[in-house]
């Protein structure tokens, strides 16, 4: 049986991005998952899951069985957590947003895009830790040292290889957050048993951190479906942040909500929109 999950985070309204996102996973997976991705406390609010619950009814797409929540599921992270640092494979980082940018070579680098091992091999400190706000770390290069590089496939049976470029040390946990989104998100697949990964393209650069932390932790290995991106007519992406229009917005000017899902499974996009590569 395939197993599929839908996955928003619950800090705005859907939009047709979302939809998309939703309906292919509905139509790929003869069981289909909600999950409330809701860690991100100062974000999340409650009227934005009655939003997505309102929102998957008006495009006639039901959830197999009740919603999980991420925020009630930090015991299963952190045991996550304490498996790899048992196995020595994480380690604490003392350094803020501020000091990565600063240690980037780019001019106009991403804090969040690169990490120059600054903590890698701190002595363990444990009064520090328990004083000083901290992050937990995978040791990319220990782990590969175990496991080789990860792989995965695609749907339609192409096999893809991870590199050490597309790791990094990538952050698992923070103080303010009992888990990242590759250690809940693949915690999480496990313990449903998600078989197909649906999610939007922009996403592609996580599977390989998230399949090098399923070798890690024992998990099975789920198959992937990244699929294009719903673009405005000029090329921008839809975001919340950037107020792309809503489900909600379509749905009180009268569209058909379960036509709008039937449509983009056709890949049948409203005007003003394009699909990404088009």
């Amino acid at each position: 049986m395939t197993t599929t999950r839908f996955a928003p985070s619950p800090s705005g309204r859907l939009h047709l991005g979302h939809a998309y996102s939703a309906a292919i996973g509905r139509a790929a997976g003869e069981r289909f998952l909600l999950r409330i991705e809701d860690l991100d406390a100062g974000r999340c609010r409650p009227e934005f899951v009655a939003g997505i619950e309102e929102d998957l009814a008006w495009l006639g797409i039901a959830p197999d069985g009740a919603p999980l929540f991420q925020s009630q599921r930090t015991a299963e992270y952190a045991a996550a957590l304490e498996r790899l640092r048992d196995d020595q494979l994480v380690y604490p980082c003392f350094c803020t947003r501020a000091d990565i940018a600063a240690s980037l070579t780019a001019p106009h680098g991403d804090a969040g895009s690169a990490y120059s091992g600054t903590c890698r091999g701190l002595p363990d400190d444990p009064e520090r830790r328990a004083t000083t706000p901290h992050s937990w770390r995978l040791d990319s290069a220990a782990a590969l040292a175990r496991t080789g590089l990860p792989g995965w496939t695609e749907q339609d049976g192409t096999r893809f290889t991870g590199s050490p470029a597309d790791l990094g040390d990538a952050i698992l946990a923070r103080k303010d957050a009992p888990a990242s989104y590759h250690l809940a998100c693949v915690v999480d697949d496990a313990a449903t048993g998600v078989t197909l990964v649906v999610r939007g393209d922009d996403l592609r650069p996580s599977t390989p951190v998230q399949r090098l932390l399923q070798i890690l932790l024992g998990l099975p290995e789920p198959t992937y479906l990244h699929h294009p991106l719903i673009l405005h007519g000029d090329g921008r992406r839809l975001a919340k942040r950037d107020l792309a229009p809503t489900l909600a917005a379509m749905r009180d000017a009268g569209a058909d909500g379960r036509r709008l899902a039937a449509d983009l499974i056709a890949g049948c996009l409203p005007l003003g929109f394009r699909f990404s590569g088009a």
